[in-house]
């Protein structure tokens, strides 16, 4: 945390990155007349101490918050996120891939209603192209290779065996997952395994998953983020989602870790 001699200061060049524009204090004045108290903290607090830490870099930041915004709402708190987040190398391609992963862990209308939000901050309109079709063997295999990386080998290598297993476990809602979330979803390579875990956790925050949310915290440990990585996302919720979500969060990912030692 920084001290008080520093935190505005901090605060001030996470503003400027995040707007790709030089700040200086007349703003924050500014933001207090408007906001009273809440201007003070969101310059000295949400992003002198808690955007400044250390532990993630701003556009691993960018991206929790953009995914945070897109499940809790928030138009205006997006707009200027969104903007923010290519500020601090977050391409729009990876942007449009926060939006594929929300839909698959938060829902299809919360992510068409940030599509269009974004889109019209954005305004650049980019010709997209639709998903690539799988047969279901492929997507059966890949769902394999997904399971697989995502547990340390813990599934079964038999594309069969891994589906009826989580068949098993979740009925409908396995057969959708293993074939769609993971064959398809997870299978896409506009994020790597490290970045696409990050966006998951960030959402199963926001949604306050806890049980979802102590499975992916093992599987974020398999794609190369560290714990004091996942517990940041616990940290960064504690002004986007507040402390009692974030509470529970990263008791629920201390529980996995333990679990992991303990094996």
């Amino acid at each position: 945390m920084r001290s008080s001699d520093n935190r505005r200061e901090a605060g001030l060049d996470v503003m400027s990155t995040l707007t790709g524009q030089t700040i200086d204090a007349s703003v924050v004045d500014a933001m207090e007349q408007r906001w009273g108290p809440l201007g003070t903290w969101a310059t000295d607090h949400v992003l002198g101490d808690l955007w400044s830490r250390p532990q993630l870099s701003r556009r691993d930041r960018s991206m929790i918050v953009v995914t945070f915004l897109i499940v809790v709402g928030g138009d205006g708190e997006l707009r200027a996120h969104a903007r923010g987040a290519l500020n601090h190398g977050v391409t729009r391609a990876e942007i449009d891939e926060i939006l594929v992963q929300c839909a698959s862990y938060a829902g299809f209308p919360i992510a068409l209603a940030a599509r269009r939000v974004i889109d019209r901050v954005l305004d650049d309109s980019p010709e997209r192209r639709g998903a690539t079709l799988s047969s279901d063997q492929d997507r059966r295999e890949q769902a394999t290779a997904v399971l697989g990386h995502m547990t340390g080998g813990r599934s079964s290598p038999d594309p069969e065996a891994a589906r009826a297993a989580l068949v098993d476990c979740l009925g409908g809602v396995g057969e959708l997952a293993f074939d769609w979330a993971f064959g398809e979803v997870w299978s896409r390579d506009t994020f790597s395994p490290r970045d696409r875990s990050l966006v998951t956790l960030a959402i199963l925050v926001a949604l306050s998953a806890e049980r979802e949310l102590g499975v992916h915290t093992r599987a974020a440990l398999n794609h190369g983020l560290t714990s004091d990585e996942i517990e940041e996302v616990a940290v960064q919720a504690t002004v986007y989602r507040g402390f009692p979500a974030a509470a529970a969060a990263i008791r629920t990912m201390r529980e996995a870790f333990a679990a992991l030692d303990n094996d």
